[in-house]
Formats: C-alpha cells, structure tokens, sequence
C-alpha cells in the first residue's frame, strides 16, 4: 500500500504504547457533571435552566445563538444545583450548569431515532444540528456548519480523520477498532448530506489493525481508506487534504475551497447516533496518560466530568503532577487544576510529574533553519516570532502569521528552545484586534 504524506513536519515518539492496547471502558459518574455552555468555536450557547430543575439524559440545557453554534445537553439524569461561573478549559471561569445524578441514567423519553434513508439532507443536518455534534479531534468547530458550503463550493470529496498523529493519544483508534459500524454509517450519512461519492478515511500506518479492519469493512460501502505515513501534523485538516489528495488549501481559505469537507472518525460514530438513535453528545472517548498514570486508560466519559474524576478512575499518578494537559502533548491546553471539567473536545487527559518533563532555559536563536525545514505551513517562525516580541503587527501579518495552524513543529525542534509558538500565537491576537478595530 503506497504511503502518503505532506512537505514539512516531524515524528515526535509517539508515546501510545501506554493505552493502545486498552480497550474502551465506560468512565462511572461523578458526583457532580460541571457541564459549560461554551464547548465549541463560536457563540455559546444560552443556559436554558435554572437551580432546581430535574433534566433527563441528552435533554437541552443551554439553545444555540446564532448559525455558528449548537446546543448543550444534560449528560446524564438529576437535578440541576447550580446554574454559575465554574473553572474552564479556556483557563477562566465561565458559565456553567451543575448537575447532580440521581444514579439513573434516563434518557429523555422525546428523543426518538430515525432512518436517514427516509429524510432528505436539510433534515440531517437540522437533526445533526440540534444535537449538538462538534468535531471530536479537537477543533470542536460545529458539524453541521461544515456540512453547508455556500452557492458555488463545489464539494466533490469526504475526508474522514484517523489519524490521531498527536502522541499519547489513543482514543480514536480504539474507536476504530471498537466501534467501526457506527463510523461507516456515519460515513454514509455524511456522504447523503454532501451528495458525494468519494469518501476516504486517512491512518497513519502505526494503527495497522485499524487499516485492516477498517479496509476490509469499508470496501463493500465504496469507502476509501489511505495509509499514510507517520508525520506529526498530519492529522491537521490542509495536511490531510494535501496527503489525500494532493490538494492545496489556499492561504486563508478553508477546505472547501478546494472541494473537500473533513470529518474526524468520532464525530462520524456521533453523527449515526444523533440519527439512528436521536441521541446528543453527551459523551465521547478520552486517553487518560502520562508516564506516571498508574493505569492508563481510553474511557467513555460523560460531557461534565471533573478531570480529577478521571485520573481517579486511573488509580492517580504515581508522584505529584507537575503539568496537566487536557488534549495532546504538541496542541493540548495546559490546565491549572484538576476541577476542570471534560469538555466535547476532550480527546485526552495527560499528566506529567516533574521528571518527566525536560527543563532547559531558552537562548538565543542560532539561524539554523529547522523551524522552517518542519514548518507544515512553509512560514518562516523565527522571523514572525521576532515581530511578535516587538509587537510589530504589521510585519508579521505581512508574514502570514495568520497561517500558522499553532502545531507546535518549530518550538519542538528548536535547540534554542525558544517559545516560538507562544509568540506566534501572541501577535495572531493582536493582528485579528488590528483587524476589527480597523
């Protein structure tokens, strides 16, 4: 099978032999569901409840504001005892409902399933819309917004994303593996609502039980699965197009540009439940990690669930943590406290002590050039970093800083260890403030 990749990037040790042998388990309850109305890119969405309410599994909490949002849904059944800021991943505390289960479990008996053969791509994509389905890799960007391409973008391609290229990271193969029936019917959901044909699943090849399974299970559905090389971002939507399908995503533009729509795997096995079954997102897989973790685990958690709560499901960390990170190493968010709740994004928990992480001061750039050699965007980081630092926005949008996807290539490689990302990150910021107050 010829392997597939893209210009720029790395191989970071993967690190998934902690859990990808694990399979899934289903994460119990904690005592409280911390459930925040902001769990997606865009507006968040409106609490709908109050202190005293007894809400039913997947029953709305919280109504969408605007095209570019989704509603939020009571992960389990119980009574509502708080309706208050509580602690985010964003690193701030934010509007949140607290729900305390009262240990049933009940799903709201008015969410009835579907056939998607009986309905037409408007109805899939208002049922996938009112149930709240995000992307699951991560990006947490609305599913059914990229599901309706303006008058002119002429769709002809689905890309499904397998690959899971952070290290560390193991859920989505387990999905693959665990729970591939409920990922080909999304597929073909997905390729209802697009009307389209050409549909490919992207793995990396050190999933090659999932290559196999998945091959063998998608030929008779006309579903494509391409092996692709090992290379950190891959997983990023341009990189992948570009492997796919040797497409390029024009600066600023958006995979539609270019006649493709991705979708990650989990996100497909969530879209067959919001049809088949009438079910929200109400819960998703995490990898629970790190070198210390006592048990590592890939666990089904409940959308809500304190991060604390599943380190404990892990039996803890042997030593005292000294950096937790809700998603990957490379693009994950570094957390201030376990009380933060598991979000729809939540593709992972990792815990570091402190010898596991490498401590060295920054020094000054020496003009290698590595940053640009792994680059998948073919920026030149050091250059926009150094306008960044002199807050010379003007310079570094000129750069095409706004490009950078934040994956976190030119800080790994850098033997200077200089924070080139952050800086990046930093001057993006004020080029977007440049921008609406202009």
């Amino acid at each position: 099978m010829t392997l597939k990749t893209f210009a720029g990037g790395l191989h970071p040790p993967d690190s998934k032999h902690y859990t990808e042998e694990k399979a899934i388990e289903r994460c119990p309850l904690p005592d409280e569901l911390i459930i925040p109305a902001a769990q997606h890119i865009g507006a968040p969405a409106e609490i709908c409840v109050v202190v005293g309410d007894q809400v039913k599994k997947g029953q709305p909490i919280a109504t969408a504001k605007g095209f570019v949002s989704v509603p939020i849904h009571a992960s389990t059944s119980g009574e509502v005892i708080a309706v208050e800021p509580r602690p985010h991943p964003m690193g701030r505390p934010l509007p949140a409902v607290v729900i305390k289960p009262d240990g049933e479990d009940q799903w709201d008996e008015s969410l009835q399933g579907n056939d998607p053969g009986q309905l037409d791509a408007a109805e899939l994509k208002n049922l996938i819309c009112n149930a709240g389905i995000v992307g699951m890799g991560g990006a947490t960007f609305p599913a059914h917004v990229k599901l309706s391409p303006p008058e002119g973008k002429n769709i002809d391609t689905l890309i499904l994303n397998g690959v899971e290229c952070e290290p560390f990271l193991t859920a989505d193969h387990r999905m693959m593996l665990e729970e591939s029936e409920r990922i080909i019917d999304g597929v073909k959901i997905l390729r209802k609502i697009l009307g389209l044909e050409t549909a490919i699943i992207g793995i990396e090849v050190n999933k090659p039980n999932a290559i196999e399974k998945l091959t063998a299970e998608c030929a008779p559905h006309n579903i494509q699965v391409q092996a692709l090389k090992v290379q950190y971002p891959q997983g990023a939507e341009k990189q992948l197009i570009d492997a796919c399908t040797g497409r390029q995503v024009p600066s600023g533009g958006l995979p539609m540009d270019c006649g493709v729509v991705v979708q990650n795997v989990g996100t497909c096995a969530a879209i067959s439940d919001a049809i088949r079954l009438g079910h929200p997102l109400v819960e998703r897989v995490a990898t629970v990690t790190g070198p210390g973790i006592i048990e590592p685990k890939n666990l089904l958690v409940a959308i809500g669930t304190p991060l604390q709560h599943l380190l404990d499901q892990c039996v803890g960390i042997d030593g005292e943590p000294a950096k937790i990170i809700m998603g990957g190493p490379m693009m994950g968010q570094t957390q201030l406290s376990l009380d933060v709740p598991a979000i729809r994004g939540t593709s992972g928990l990792l815990v570091f002590r402190e010898e596991d992480l490498p401590r060295k001061n920054a020094g000054p750039c020496i003009r290698c050039g590595r940053c640009i050699g792994v680059c998948p965007i073919h920026l030149q980081p050091t250059t926009i970093a150094a306008y960044a630092r002199l807050d010379r926005v003007d310079d570094a949008e000129n750069y095409n800083a706004l490009d950078c996807i934040e994956c976190g290539c030119c800080t790994y490689i850098c033997p200077a260890t200089l924070p080139l990302v952050q800086s990046i990150r930093h001057i993006k910021g004020g080029i977007m403030a440049k921008r609406r107050n202009s």
